[in-house]
């Protein structure tokens, strides 16, 4: 139930794109932007004329298909791109071409614990051409990047809308309570499991970490710090609690968004930050308080 009341079968609004176009883009039962099951917010509508996903925020500017549900010609309309990803079925011993990417958990067996976790039907291919593209307002392609591998393109991830959606609407939270921003700065994004591995242990990396499934970020705002959102002076952990708090409102809002949230100190490698994911139950850890 919204805070308004109204529920519907379909997290997202579609914008006008060609109907014979989405038909064939949205026929696809596995369609995962289409097939979310949510509460839309009052005010967030869906009529049959309105067709290509903005998300809850608005600011979603890309949509995401495999080769056999997307259409057979590129598609770009009203600042709405298609991307075409890579199958998962195309990541041989691990990798696709030259770029590592591991073995995601139970990709040889086992049962994992929520859908969520299952590996992920593909890849975003990301180019030194198109790492720029925008696939929300204030984020782009290659926001999200592992960040090892410098010099092998292409390189591949995993990016979902959700967590877009989310990240957008986090932005727009803190600018209702004074705080604007230029945006957020993605610390740690997608992780392959190449990636992941090596920091898997007590105080470190989960073994399932939400960031190789593209639903994951961790953050802080604008550039290169995180500002004094709180205005005492100082850069600390109370301003990524007022991140965090923000995010909890959204997730309140928007109850098709809830995930994790975790508050972090700041090191000697990086400002205070917060982990912010989609992963479709509630999770919190941190320095909250």
């Amino acid at each position: 139930m919204s805070a308004g009341g109204n529920t519907a079968r379909c997290a997202y609004v579609f914008p006008v794109m060609q109907t014979s176009t989405w038909s064939r883009v949205l026929g696809s039962a596995v369609f995962v932007l289409a097939a979310l099951l949510a509460v839309v917010p009052s005010g967030v509508s869906a009529s049959s004329g309105t067709l290509a996903l903005t998300g809850f925020s608005g600011k979603l500017r890309a949509i995401f298909a495999l080769p056999n549900e997307a259409p057979s010609v590129s598609v770009s309309t009203g600042g709405t791109a298609l991307l075409v990803m890579t199958p998962f079925s195309s990541k041989v011993r691990g990798r696709i071409g030259s770029y590592e990417m591991g073995t995601w958990p139970y990709e040889q067996g086992g049962r994992p614990k929520t859908s969520s976790y299952v590996p992920p039907r593909g890849f975003l291919q990301v180019t030194p051409q198109n790492s720029a593209e925008k696939v929300s307002e204030h984020f782009a392609l290659g926001d999200f990047l592992t960040k090892d591998q410098l010099s092998i393109w292409p390189k591949y991830e995993v990016l979902d809308p959700r967590l877009l959606d989310k990240l957008e609407l986090t932005i727009d939270e803190l600018a209702a309570e004074g705080h604007p921003l230029h945006g957020l700065h993605v610390m740690s994004g997608f992780r392959t499991p190449r990636y992941n591995a090596p920091g898997v242990g007590e105080g470190g990396r989960s073994a399932i970490s939400r960031h190789m499934y593209g639903d994951a970020a961790d953050v802080y705002p604008d550039d290169a710090r995180l500002e004094d959102l709180n205005g005492d002076g100082k850069v600390d952990i109370q301003d990524a609690r007022i991140l965090a708090r923000a995010v909890e409102l959204v997730e309140k809002k928007y109850p098709a968004l809830i995930g994790g949230i975790g508050i972090y100190p700041a090191t000697s490698a990086h400002p205070p930050f917060v982990h912010i994911d989609a992963r479709g139950y509630k999770a919190r850890w941190g320095a909250w308080a």
